[in-house]
């Protein structure tokens, strides 16, 4: 058995779109850990679009948007006997289609909506998937490490990630009076991936975020994939309720000797 002592469990991951999302690397790194990993995807559209990736993994459609459809996952795994040892809960989805606005101008429809599948959907998945949990399994969101700072390019779902943590918290003590699931999530610093791709001024973002990091290298989405796996696993048994931020020391390093010359750098005398 490996140091992870992951052969043999099963896990339900949500929100494989590509090769590039976290949740497709969290999941091919638990089989090569010789774990047996679930699948869900939104819609019929992704599935076909996630085909060539997926293979003949198992697959099930589920929009977490919509309580009866997370239900309906649950059951169904529950009528195969299948009972987890894990849940990776990586969604999140905000309605830009109109560009990004001033904090105050958000659409309160937009902002319910993208909390019901960035943040509450977690809260679904839990209280559905509880019967279907083992005793000590354990249940991993993908957050991000900037949810104290207002990042201007994030939109209104920084506070929205502020809010899975905190449901983070309150199901690591709900679960807690009659089992030992435990609740964490993986804080991530600013990653190329698809979905960031699609985000107005994001690679200046985040080639400031790299200026950042100690290692001056911004992260790996494997990075963020490993930590979390290895809160899927029970060698991180004691960990429970809590965020753990991976973003190579970005939010600690702002006072950088770089950063501060690149910032200060007086501007440049037009007529010399």
């Amino acid at each position: 058995m490996s140091f992870l002592g992951l052969e043999g469990r099963t896990f339900l991951i949500f929100g494989v779109a590509n090769r590039k999302s976290i949740a497709w690397l969290v999941g091919r790194t638990l089989e090569s850990e010789g774990a047996k990993v679930i699948y869900s995807v939104r819609s019929k559209e992704r599935l076909e679009s996630a085909a060539k990736l997926l293979g003949e993994r198992p697959v099930h459609i589920c929009d977490v948007e919509y309580p009866e459809e997370i239900e309906r996952l649950a059951e169904k795994l529950n009528s195969e006997g299948i009972q987890l040892d894990g849940i990776l809960h990586s969604v999140a989805f905000a309605n830009y289609s109109d560009g990004f606005k001033p904090f105050h101008e958000t659409q309160r429809g937009d902002f319910l909506q993208a909390t019901a599948i960035s943040s509450f959907s977690l809260v679904d998945i839990a209280r559905c998937c509880k019967p279907i949990l083992k005793n000590d399994a354990s249940v991993v969101a993908v957050g991000i490490s900037s949810t104290d700072v207002t990042a201007e390019n994030y939109g209104y779902m920084a506070p929205i990630k502020a809010a899975l943590e905190g449901c983070i918290r309150y199901l690591a003590k709900s679960f807690s009076a009659d089992s030992e699931v435990r609740f964490n999530s993986v804080n991530s610093g600013p990653l190329k991936t698809s979905a960031s791709a699609g985000i107005p001024g994001y690679l200046e973002s985040y080639l400031y975020s790299e200026k950042l990091t100690f290692r001056k290298r911004g992260l790996s989405t494997q990075e963020v994939a490993n930590t979390a796996v290895f809160l899927l696993s029970q060698i991180s048994s004691g960990i429970n309720g809590q965020g753990l931020t991976v973003n190579a020391g970005m939010d600690l390093n702002y006072f950088d000797k770089e950063v501060v010359r690149l910032a200060m750098r007086p501007e440049t005398d037009a007529s010399g």
